[in-house]
């Protein structure tokens, strides 16, 4: 493509009838911001920092709905659950996936209608839930923490499934794990929605076949699960078990910002097509913490019956999905298809998640840098830095600290979601304090809102604190109900100590034209950008500061806005 104009106009397709279009001629003088260029020809593709527009939006529910479950394709699940049965046994784990995923899903579901609704990812919406323009970085840093961790993880799964299949050492298989991403992920949107697509029956059938083929083949295997009471033998019910293991799986609660990063771009909700839109958003937004749970439990399933029925001394890698499968597998066809099989379903979720992990991390780390510095290096270069901090955890050996590092890093996702949860819930429905359309554009809001920032600081340090036992032994396995329980309360506390004041910085964007259709869908209007001489959809704009020669009114996309760092271009605070 030999310019952004072109690129443009190949991704967001010129206005259809109806749409309107307003600013200056395209033939207009632009301010030559040169970031600003860079940033949208880059971003386009996967629209990086900014709302996605209607024109791009062309996918079904459903294939959106494909895509983002196949990113939960991940085999972390079962050694997840594995790891708190051999622990704590399977009573007490199986309550605790239970109480997790209750957890996980009625927080993830007001995060996931808020992005299908107005079409943003979930750093856009945690900036207007109450943390403010800038206040969400922290979050954003957060989440990328949460996209290398899994990614090492998988990829350590990977490597494990190389070297037991193939004989490479497992050094070697954490490097081609890493590499073998880096062409998937570089395309965005379009590569990862036809590559979730397309390898999800195979996943699916390589799954789902060893397990039903064990509930048939050996019934008796499922006394022996509910029977296993860990490796102590002490493992009947008790709650600070419980909770200790739901804290592990509640590690997961980022999931949601994954799913949202596909849920962005679902088509506009109308009479017509409501029902499969919410079966589609509350399948693969909260929905998918029932599949990730059905995988712990089968995972865990699957290790019992490999340490009880075949060899007691196969809990040294009963944690390891590739012997999970392998085992089940053997009983089933000959060794040399059952190795096949068994590695090409390790790669196969490798892949699937993993160029999930790799997306959303270089998304949240592009955002979180150009709001700084305002400067776009690139997506690109962020998807290294994710996969290089990944590959460091990996040769680090991190698989086997998984429960510390998963209980620990809890505490900080369930501090982050719960307080954007709450917000959204109480907030902005019950409360009426925090504005209900949100808000992500520089000039409308505030630099910082302590009304998120501050729930999810002291949410996340008391929880932290309690987790490395600091208020003593007691109280320790219970640090992800601090979590959650601090960071649910303190959104409307301080919210109504602050009325609410600094949620927004000005109420009026300088447009006149509605934000939303008939049928309360973002807006197809389109309107140019002054900066870059393109052309937006409304809700990505607002009036620019600077006017045009004549005195008319310009208009700015929020991604110049990103990268502008003189401030001139941003209106001033509405008294």
């Amino acid at each position: 493509m030999s310019n952004d104009k072109e690129t443009t106009q190949l991704l967001e397709p010129p206005a259809q009838p109806g749409a309107a279009v307003v600013g200056n001629s395209p033939g207009a003088t632009t301010a030559g911001n040169a970031a600003a260029l860079n940033a949208t020809k880059e971003s386009l593709e996967d629209y990086t920092l900014r709302f996605a527009p209607r024109s791009y939006r062309k996918w079904s529910a459903g294939v959106v709905a494909t895509s983002a479950l196949g990113g939960i394709a991940y085999l972390a699940d079962f050694s997840i659950g594995a790891n708190i049965g051999i622990a704590y046994g399977t009573v007490n784990a199986i309550f605790g996936i239970l109480v997790a995923a209750v957890i996980i899903f009625a927080t993830g579901f007001p995060l996931a209608y808020y992005a299908a609704r107005y079409n943003i990812d979930l750093d856009l919406i945690t900036r207007g839930s109450g943390f403010g323009y800038y206040g969400s970085v922290v979050t954003n840093v957060i989440f990328a923490t949460f996209t290398f961790i899994f990614f090492a993880l998988e990829g350590s799964i990977m490597a494990q499934g190389l070297e037991v299949g193939l004989g490479i050492p497992q050094w070697l298989g954490y490097a081609a794990s890493t590499v073998i991403i880096i062409p998937l992920v570089i395309y965005g949107m379009n590569t990862l929605a036809k590559l979730q697509v397309w390898t999800t029956p195979l996943w699916l059938l390589l799954m789902v076949v060893p397990v039903g083929y064990l509930l048939i083949s050996h019934p008796e295997s499922i006394n022996t699960f509910f029977a296993y009471t860990g490796e102590s033998g002490d493992g009947g019910p008790n709650l600070a078990s419980v909770m200790l293991a739901a804290g592990v799986c509640l590690s997961l609660m980022a999931q949601i910002a994954e799913q949202i990063d596909y849920l962005r771009f679902m088509p506009p909700r109308t009479e017509a097509n409501k029902g499969a839109w919410w079966r589609a958003v509350i399948l693969a937004g909260p929905g998918w913490v029932i599949f990730g749970a059905i995988k712990q439990i089968v995972g865990l399933f699957i290790a019992i019956y490999l340490i009880a029925t075949l060899d007691p001394a196969a809990s040294a890698t009963a944690n390891e999905p590739v012997h999970q499968f392998l085992g089940v597998y053997r009983e089933m066809m000959p060794a040399w298809l059952a190795m096949t099989l068994a590695v090409v379903l390790v790669v196969i979720s490798q892949i699937k998640i993993n160029v999930t992990n790799a997306y959303s991390g270089s998304l949240a780390w592009t955002n979180s840098f150009t709001r700084i510095t305002k400067t776009y290096p690139g997506r690109m270069v962020f998807v290294v830095v994710n996969l290089a901090i990944a590959l460091v955890l990996m040769e680090a050996n991190m698989f086997d600290f998984l429960n510390t590092i998963l209980g620990f890093y809890a505490n900080c996702a369930m501090a982050w979601v719960v307080t954007v949860a709450s917000d959204i819930a109480i907030n902005k429905y019950l409360l009426k304090i925090s504005p209900k359309v949100p808000e992500f554009r520089r000039g409308m809001l505030f630099a910082v809102n302590p009304v998120g920032f501050v729930s999810m600081l002291v949410s996340a340090g008391i929880s932290i604190a309690v987790f490395f036992g600091a208020f003593g032994s007691a109280i320790q396995p219970f640090s992800p109900i601090f979590a959650v329980g601090l960071a649910l309360v303190l959104p409307p506390v301080l919210a109504l100590a602050t009325r609410g004041r600094y949620y927004l910085r000005r109420t009026d964007d300088g447009i006149d034209l509605p934000m939303f259709d008939a049928d309360g869908n973002p807006s197809d209007a389109k309107l140019l950008c002054h900066v870059t001489g393109i052309e937006f959809e409304r809700p990505d704009m607002v009036r620019s500061a600077k006017d045009a020669p004549d005195g008319g009114p310009q208009y700015v996309s929020s991604l110049a806005l990103s990268t502008d760092k003189t401030g001139e271009l941003v209106l001033p605070p509405q008294k």
